[in-house]
């Protein structure tokens, strides 16, 4: 399997991440709103069905948790996506979900 590509774009108050796989048509997408410096809400993920089944919004969760954490931050995980990844890892999520 190709390598997914993921690059984050940041402004103020938003930011999202977009995934890429060579030779694979579209990209995915997380996005996100910042409420503050801790605090973070994954809004949206969305993958096209080009890139169905090859791990590609599992990969945008992950980038989103290291992140986080990296930063010290808490997710609000309102996207439904997002919220059922983290569910199923309740443990190795704990540290950055937000209840």
């Amino acid at each position: 399997m190709s390598e997914i590509t993921i690059t984050r774009t940041d402004t103020d108050t938003k930011a999202s991440y977009t995934a890429t796989i060579d030779g694979v048509e579209g990209a995915g997408e997380l996005t996100l709103s910042k409420v503050s410096d801790t605090l973070i809400i994954a809004d949206h993920t969305a993958v096209p069905d080009t890139m169905r089944g090859m791990g590609v919004a599992a990969a945008l969760a992950e980038r989103l948790f290291a992140d986080a954490r990296a930063a010290g931050q808490r997710i609000v995980p309102l996207c439904p996506f997002v919220r059922g990844y983290a569910d199923k890892r309740r443990e190795e999520t704990s540290d950055v979900i937000q209840w």
